[in-house]
């Protein structure tokens, strides 16, 4: 069965757009809507995307490269800062244990800053196998004052040293980690390429959203279509109750528990959320309408494609398997009026 998918989702699927410059600002109305101000509607001017520099490009490589870190076990030399030590320790104040002081098979990563100062170092040296115990005292500032400041003796066992050996940035991992770079000075390219795009599209979609959310203020629905208000309530009522189903509760004490409310206040908020999905919708066919913006095949397509990748699906089809055609045709044509609206807004900068 096909999931609806609402339009509460206010600009997932923004597409490239280009600012211009202001022109005449004008509204509409209609028999159950008005618009008060749409095009030349003014926003806070959104921060341009950013110049990449070659430190955002080495610290994306650095980060692939932690991420594709192996864990190597060490046998033959004690602890050394970096490392991570799989211990066990018994805390005690005053010669008794306390709350929260004790552990087994904690992995510790020497440097980490975990622990109160002089613990972490008091590991470096030792091998596996050791234990001993280390004194030490909690910071005056601790967050439990009933530590704070105190004197302490932990009892340390190691029991594993483990390292992570990072790969080298060549180009065997190069070809390990990308699809279409073979070198390292390519990949270098590729990533400063992506972080370019990414930050062009973080603009695009804050303006967009910016944009969206003005157009929305300044409107107002003078009678909402019940039906549609009524489908989508129910439609979201339905999944609380197969939620409430899988946990083996009935659907008013899932609510109450899950919600933390009434299924009156809770359903009484599900209007209120299907009443703003409608609106989008409402306003979107309006401007779309006004400005005689047309949703063509080709344009569909393209939409299609997009929102298959945005919304992480493997292709066309299987977002067109999760989704009816109507609602894949009301998120695209409100792409488009998104589109529009950015190209005729004013971005006004603050003072």
């Amino acid at each position: 069965m096909k999931k609806k998918i609402i339009m509460l989702l206010t600009g997932v699927f923004a597409a490239s757009m280009i600012l211009t410059g202001c022109e005449g600002s004008k509204g509409l109305e209609t028999d159950a809507l008005t618009i008060s101000k749409y095009k030349g509607v003014e926003v806070d001017e959104v921060e341009k995307a950013k110049e990449i520099t070659d430190e955002d490009v080495e610290n994306t490589i650095n980060s692939t490269l932690q991420t594709n870190a192996t864990t190597n076990e060490i046998t033959d030399r004690p602890v050394q800062e970096g490392d991570t030590a799989t211990i066990d320790f018994v805390g005690k104040i005053d010669g008794v244990e306390f709350e929260g002081g004790s552990s087994t098979d904690y992995p510790l990563t020497i440097g980490s800053g975990t622990f109160i100062d002089g613990f972490e170092d008091s590991v470096i040296g030792h091998n596996v196998g050791d234990t001993y115990d280390w004194e030490g005292q909690f910071p005056d500032d601790y967050g439990n004052t009933d530590y704070a400041g105190k004197p302490v003796v932990f009892t340390i066992t190691v029991k594993e040293i483990s390292e992570q050996v990072v790969p080298e940035l060549d180009d065997e991992f190069v070809k390990s980690v990308s699809e279409e770079s073979k070198t390292v000075k390519e990949y270098k390219e590729e990533v400063r390429k992506q972080l370019e795009e990414d930050a062009k599209t973080n603009y695009e979609d804050s303006l967009s959203q910016e944009v969206w959310q003005a157009v929305l203020d300044n409107s107002e629905v003078k009678k909402y279509p019940e039906e549609d208000v009524q489908e989508i309530s129910d439609s979201l009522i339905e999944q609380y109750k197969s939620a409430a189903e899988y946990y083996g509760q009935d659907y008013e004490t899932f609510i109450e528990e899950q919600m933390q409310t009434t299924v009156e206040d809770f359903e009484s908020q599900v209007e209120e959320a299907a009443k703003s999905s409608v609106k989008q919708t409402m306003v979107t066919e309006a401007i779309a309408d006004k400005e005689k913006i047309k949703l063509t095949d080709d344009v569909y397509e393209e939409q299609l494609k997009q929102m298959a990748e945005d919304y992480g699906y493997e292709d066309v089809d299987a977002l067109k398997e999760a989704a009816s055609e109507e609602d894949l045709k009301e998120i695209a044509l409100n792409n488009l009026v998104k589109e529009w609206l950015v190209e005729h807004c004013v971005q006004v900068a603050s003072e």
